[in-house]
């Protein structure tokens, strides 16, 4: 066995597309590896199902940041600071027994060419009665220093950085918004990016025992991370990762499956023949006529969207196919084999003949039909997904390219929405079509010479 493995991967190396095909495979497991550890199902789940209380840091419709690198004029990314996990700074002062002094500071590089689409405070205050104070500015790269709000923060206070009058007073006289009036040049008459260091400072007085301050800044810009954001602020990453496991389960337990059975009901049939082989040839050819793809739209419509139901339904409809008669002639063939005369000579039993002598011989044409089913599988996975039958649950590719399509992506200008999984399901059947045409080549000497 050791000698045969060894013969064959000789062979596969002669094959460019199958080293291609097995690279991509194995970054696409490498891939899947890392969904399910950086985020195992549970929470996976409960990101992909939460709005936006939980997504309430990142923005809405945000292309990535990477594509800032083929744009002139540059975006400005996002991201939040949390004086709860030391990001922004939180410096604090006694007073006296019962009041204490806040001052929290965080200063970021501003080198984009756009506006960003708001600023957000997130204050978590603890107090009994007494509410603490915060004054919150802005400190420009030029010096200036723009309040932005003062007063009374409660437990869950929120400042919105273009909802703050003072702020929309101030820049409405040079018909400016809040962010343009923050983030422009006020010395230029056309509206010009501002750029260079700003300086978010925060101050707060507490007038009780054992009350605190923290607080949250949340920088929403115009790009997002390495997948981007969707209508619900979701992190696309969470779909884009965990699609991969859950594509290449559904897609190989789906060939897996649907070979084997196909397989070992072709030698049954064929091995007992009579009546026991008509009633599969008719079964065969009744399924051979019946609309595959209505029939998984009538079982997720009617009885239920779950994927492994899905998937169940599919492996039924994929047993019985023309695949059946294949497999059956040449089980035939190898029936009148002579080793086989040999073993019902010696009294071997009907499932010895079929599992220890029929079916191994079949193996060499099982792998390579494995490798290559697998990415229909996938594909019927997705398309289910986009006709909107998908798993509600999942996070899968198809499912982000209905959503973008249901939200209109392509019709607003946001593409990455659909390219991102779209292109991860090319390049999954790609590398196992790749591996597939080659281990066939590999397999069946006769296709050598074509």
């Amino acid at each position: 066995m050791l000698k045969t493995l060894k013969n064959t991967f000789a062979e596969i190396k002669r094959y460019p597309s199958a080293i291609v095909g097995i690279i991509i495979i194995f970054l696409m497991i490498l891939l899947a590896v890392y969904a399910v550890i950086a985020y195992p199902y549970t929470k996976a789940i409960t990101l992909w199902r939460g709005g936006e209380d939980v997504w309430y840091m990142n923005p809405k419709y945000a292309p990535p940041a990477w594509t800032n690198w083929f744009k002139t004029e540059k975006e400005p990314v996002s991201f939040h600071v949390d004086s709860a996990d030391g990001t922004l700074k939180k410096v604090v002062t006694n007073i006296s027994a019962d009041s204490n002094s806040y001052t929290f500071t965080y200063s970021f590089n501003f080198q984009a060419d756009s506006d960003p689409q708001d600023l957000m405070l997130y204050f978590d205050n603890t107090y009994t009665a007494k509410q603490p104070f915060v004054n919150v500015s802005l400190v420009t790269p030029d010096g200036t220093n723009i309040s932005v709000y003062q007063g009374g923060a409660s437990a869950q206070q929120n400042v919105r950085f273009t909802q703050q009058q003072k702020l929309i007073s101030r820049f409405a006289s040079k018909n400016r918004t809040v962010m343009q009036g923050l983030f422009s040049d006020p010395k230029q008459t056309a509206i010009v990016s501002k750029k260079g260091i700003y300086q978010l400072i925060i101050t707060g007085t507490t007038f009780e025992k054992d009350s605190d301050i923290n607080v949250q800044f949340v920088f929403f810009g115009t790009v997002y991370g390495i997948a981007g954001t969707d209508m619900n602020r979701r992190d696309l990453m969470i779909p884009i990762l965990w699609g991969t496991p859950i594509a290449l389960a559904f897609g190989l337990v789906g060939s897996l499956c649907t070979l084997l059975l196909t397989m070992i009901i072709a030698a049954i049939g064929s091995w007992y023949g009579g009546w026991v082989d008509s009633l599969i040839q008719r079964i065969t050819e009744v399924n051979l006529v019946l609309p595959f793809l209505p029939i998984l739209i009538m079982v997720g419509t009617f009885f239920s969207r779950s994927i492994w139901v899905i998937l169940g339904a599919a492996i039924l409809l994929s047993i019985f196919t023309g695949q059946i008669k294949s497999y059956r002639a040449i089980f035939l063939q190898i029936r009148e084999s002579g080793y086989i005369e040999a073993a019902k000579a010696y009294g071997a039993s009907d499932f010895r003949i079929i599992f220890k002598y029929l079916i191994p011989r079949m193996i060499p044409l099982l792998i390579p039909g494995l490798v290559s089913s697998v990415p229909s599988f996938v594909f019927l996975e997705a398309s289910l997904a986009v006709l909107g039958l998908g798993d509600p649950v999942l996070p899968t590719w198809g499912k982000t390219i209905d959503d973008a399509f249901v939200h209109g992506a392509l019709y607003k200008g946001y593409y990455y929405w659909m390219v991102e999984p779209a292109l991860l399901l090319m390049i999954t059947g790609l590398g196992f079509a790749m591996l597939g045409f080659a281990l066939d080549r590999v397999f069946n000497p006769k296709l050598r010479e074509m």
